[in-house]
């Protein structure tokens, strides 16, 4: 197959899986140079258009030339456009403390380091937090477990954690994992009968970041194995470093055992940011990528932009490589022509299956569950809440927000809706969870 055909055919499959707008703004100025036995290479317009590729879409461009070709290819980018001396140092700098990393089996985003990481009231004590873990590890905060929304710096966070005593401490065994991963590798170790070589691996380290803990749940021999993990790193004083979206208590499916083990250090949360510390990222990520935003570009955009940290950057790097692209500068009205596709309408109407859907997928349950009959703990507290936010921020009158919970009376509606209002009252926690569901169904 011809090399225009095979990239004509990935184009395809990968504007199938993007849709329109994601396709028309990232993928139809890519060009495909070279097809290698082992590699690709595929020339991009800047380096705007590099990284937020490498960092979204690298894993569907890959698959789409496996697809295509049956080979499994190695995806290299070739940036068409002459760099900046300064940004060239540092891109090396990075590609450098990558390969080095990855030398040492380390898997960290040498990007996400304390310098890189914005401090504000929303994340201040978990930023304090994080730098005095570094400074003893296994004795000060042991285990430390961060949680917080979608995009707020958890990841970087724990990153920045591994970066720091990696630099310090070099001799040092850090281990970097999300969560999901983990739970792959025990998959894979009980099919091939490797546990042997799993408890080597993750009992014999001296920091431990286990990233977004809340996708173990309802997988109980991952939940078995992290427990004697930790208990085999605690009782050697070895640090353990713990990241989810939700607190340890609300985490529904995760065993109590394991649960207290959450609680036996310290906890700390990210909150949504401050529109004055969304401004602080936008200009910090502006100023180290060269790129030249105006101040009311950066207050609407964290104005617009409520919670998720890493769509605000992403809005950045649209801009830039628009902008490169046009040679049309940055401002307000290119601003909201470029991201009309990216950013919803504050005024679209709320209704009750928006609700449903968004405080399940908090929970990790499919929205259908809220209208059916179970009563089980992981079903009756987000149904509650979605019911809650339904009466506060919708038209509907009690009747009519039962009917879309699967038939229920007002009674039941009063009766949610009273124990939400009791909780919110009497645990700051909580009521933090609310404020950020009801800003994501907002945003």
């Amino acid at each position: 197959m011809e090399t225009a055909t095979i990239w004509e055919k990935c184009l395809k499959a990968i504007n199938d899986k993007v849709g329109g707008s994601v396709f028309e703004l990232w993928f139809e100025p890519i060009k495909l140079k070279q097809i290698k036995d082992d590699h690709v290479v595929v020339e991009i317009p800047n380096r705007f258009y590099k990284e937020w590729i490498e960092e979204n879409y690298s894993e569907i461009i890959q698959n789409a030339f496996r697809e295509q070709t049956g080979q499994e290819l190695s995806v290299k980018y070739r940036i068409a456009e002459k760099q900046d001396k300064e940004i060239k140092k540092f891109d090396a700098r990075i590609n450098s403390r990558r390969r080095a990393l990855r030398s040492k089996g380390v898997f960290l985003n040498p990007k996400y380091t304390f310098e890189e990481f914005i401090a504000g009231p929303s994340n201040q004590f978990a930023h304090a937090a994080a730098m005095k873990v570094t400074e003893a590890p296994g004795r000060a905060y042991n285990p430390f477990f961060i949680y917080g929304g979608v995009g707020l710096g958890k990841t970087h966070l724990i990153n920045a954690i591994g970066n720091r005593v990696i630099d310090s401490m070099p001799n040092f065994r850090v281990l970097y994992v999300p969560s999901e991963q983990f739970t792959n590798e025990v998959v894979a170790a009980i099919r091939h009968d490797k546990m042997g070589e799993l408890k080597d691996k993750y009992r014999n380290v001296d920091l431990l970041l286990l990233d977004d803990v809340q996708f173990i749940a309802n997988k109980t021999q991952t939940q078995e194995e992290f427990f004697h993990t930790f208990n085999a790193l605690y009782e050697q004083q070895k640090q353990i470093v713990i990241s989810s979206d939700r607190s340890p208590k609300d985490i529904s499916d995760i065993t109590d055992r394991l649960k207290s083990r959450f609680t036996m250090g310290l906890i700390a949360d990210i909150q949504l940011p401050s529109v004055e510390t969304k401004m602080a990222i936008l200009f910090k990520k502006a100023e180290y990528q060269r790129i030249r935003i105006p101040q009311d570009v950066a207050y609407w955009l964290a104005m617009k932009i409520q919670s998720n940290i890493r769509e605000l950057e992403g809005c950045l790097i649209k801009l830039a490589a628009h902008s490169t692209l046009t040679g049309v500068p940055i401002t307000l009205d290119m601003a909201k022509n470029v991201l009309k596709d990216f950013l919803h309408d504050d005024e679209r109407p709320l209704t009750v299956e928006i609700i449903q859907k968004i405080v399940a997928d908090f929970y990790g349950i499919r929205f259908q569950e809220l209208k059916t009959r179970k009563r089980t703990k992981e079903i009756a507290l987000p149904r509650q809440i979605a019911m809650y936010i339904s009466r506060e921020h919708t038209d509907l009158s009690l009747n009519d927000i039962g009917k879309n919970f699967g038939g229920k009376d007002h009674a039941t509606v009063i009766y949610a809706c009273r124990q939400i209002d009791k909780r919110r009252n009497s645990d700051e926690s909580f009521n933090r969870i609310i404020e950020s569901l009801v800003k994501k169904i907002k945003g």
